[in-house]
């Protein structure tokens, strides 16, 4: 009886090559899949964020007059953006100096910021809700007119007296300020790319909703982003008239 034997088929070079790239491919969509489940996730826990401090925000406005926060002796200095926090978080059961316990304040996403020393954006691997020069807060009230008189903004200002509740930005990254983006930054991380147009922001609005919105910024001005409104066709404001 003659014995068959039967001959056993081994991959190719090119069939085993055309395996491996089809594995690359799935594990590069499921990871730009995770990626962005992560970023969304970020930025919904940014928005709540936002919420519970907006809340906190009126809350305060309602018992000042509805006046927003105007903190004395911040004229003409950054902190007027953030001097906020100190007056309106035990509307939102927090006390005591700012610390990086507060996690409420610091957005998930804040993971560098750009340090300005000489005109030069140093880029900084670390939050900026980590800086005590931000009283550990991710996020900057909308008071630039108590820095510059000729800028727009809402220091000081009664929330009956803004004529656009719904596209008057209350309080916003501090990232937009700038602007530059934690959500979806400008590539590679560096001076040249600092600060760039549209960048994405999430900010909250008078009337109490919060989106991500595109920042305006014109290189060919001086100044921050809130130093001016936006041009027609962004649905948001920094002036309350």
């Amino acid at each position: 009886m003659r014995k068959q034997y039967m001959a056993t088929r081994a991959f190719t070079l090119i069939e085993l090559l055309v395996v491996v790239g089809i594995i690359g491919l799935l594990a590069s969509l499921l990871l730009t899949g995770i990626g962005s489940a992560k970023n969304k996730a970020r930025r919904m826990a940014c928005a709540h964020n936002l919420r519970q401090i907006n809340l906190g925000l009126l809350m305060y406005i309602d018992d000042s007059r509805d006046a927003t926060p105007a903190p004395p002796g911040t004229m003409g200095s950054t902190f007027s953006l953030v001097a906020y926090k100190s007056l309106m978080k035990n509307y939102i059961g927090i006390d005591g100096p700012g610390s990086r316990r507060e996690k409420l304040f610091a957005c998930p996403s804040d993971r560098f910021y750009y340090d300005e020393v000489m005109s030069i954006a140093r880029y900084v691997p670390h939050g900026l809700w980590e800086q005590s020069v931000s009283d550990h807060s991710s996020y900057a009230c909308n008071g630039a007119n108590a820095m510059v008189n000729s800028s727009p903004g809402i220091a000081g200002l009664t929330l009956s007296s803004i004529r656009e509740p719904a596209k008057t930005v209350l309080v916003a990254e501090g990232s937009a300020y700038i602007p530059w983006s934690w959500h979806q930054p400008k590539r590679p991380l560096s001076h040249e790319n600092a600060r760039f147009n549209n960048a994405m922001n999430m900010a909250s609005f008078v009337d109490g909703h919060v989106r991500c919105i595109r920042i305006h910024w014109d290189d060919n001005r001086s100044g921050l982003a809130p130093h001016y409104d936006p041009p027609p066709g962004y649905d948001y404001r920094w002036s309350g008239n």
